[in-house]
């Protein structure tokens, strides 16, 4: 079994523009004569490695804690691409996918410097797949991600932003990306991973 870090450090990670960056405050040091280390720290819930619900563009639509987990763990298939990601790719990737493991099929993951159009979000959409994961900031363009976001949340598909699968290779594998439980959150950070279950 082998472990893949698919997550951002958080402290360096990617942020969408006009975001505010992760912060880290020390509180107390030992090297300061405290008794222990302590920190605080503040970021955006879209920083680094994160989900995105759908009430992030839908309104009254799920929080993150809201979304059953199986959307977030369960086998997953990662596929390569670059450039736009138009009707028929996704159709293609969805094909793969689907006859390497139909579970797989449910979570998509893209490695690449991939961009989902709406035509393609449609097509996801109309498969009811549960997760959708991109190694970008956002799904759609970086300058109008609106109508892409409308079209896959609206479809209770979870999307999870700022992956990193240079190690990774094209198959299937368990995708663990639970996000932190923010209650009533629309979207939240994870430290998500994948296993390749041959190794």
């Amino acid at each position: 079994m082998k472990i893949y870090d698919i997550s951002q450090e958080v402290f360096g990670c990617g942020v969408y523009p006009g975001d505010p960056k992760p912060e880290r405050n020390v509180l107390l040091k030992m090297s300061d004569g405290s008794g222990y280390n302590l920190s605080a720290f503040s970021m955006c819930a879209h920083n680094g490695t994160h989900v995105d619900a759908p009430l992030h563009f839908i309104d009254r639509g799920k929080s993150v804690d809201q979304v059953q987990l199986d959307h977030y763990i369960g086998f997953a298939y990662v596929a390569v691409h670059h450039g736009l990601i138009l009707a028929a790719d996704a159709e293609r990737i969805l094909e793969k996918a689907g006859k390497c493991s139909p579970e797989a099929a449910e979570r998509i993951l893209v490695k690449g410097r991939a961009t989902v159009t709406a035509e393609a979000a449609e097509v996801f959409a109309a498969k009811k797949i549960w997760l959708f994961g991109n190694e970008s900031q956002t799904v759609g363009p970086e300058d109008a991600p609106m109508k892409v976001h409308q079209i896959m949340l609206g479809a209770e598909i979870v999307l999870l932003e700022g992956i990193r699968l240079s190690a990774v290779e094209e198959g299937v594998y368990f995708l663990h990306a639970a996000p932190l439980n923010l209650g009533g959150a629309e979207g939240a950070p994870c430290r998500a991973t994948l296993i390749r279950p041959d190794l």
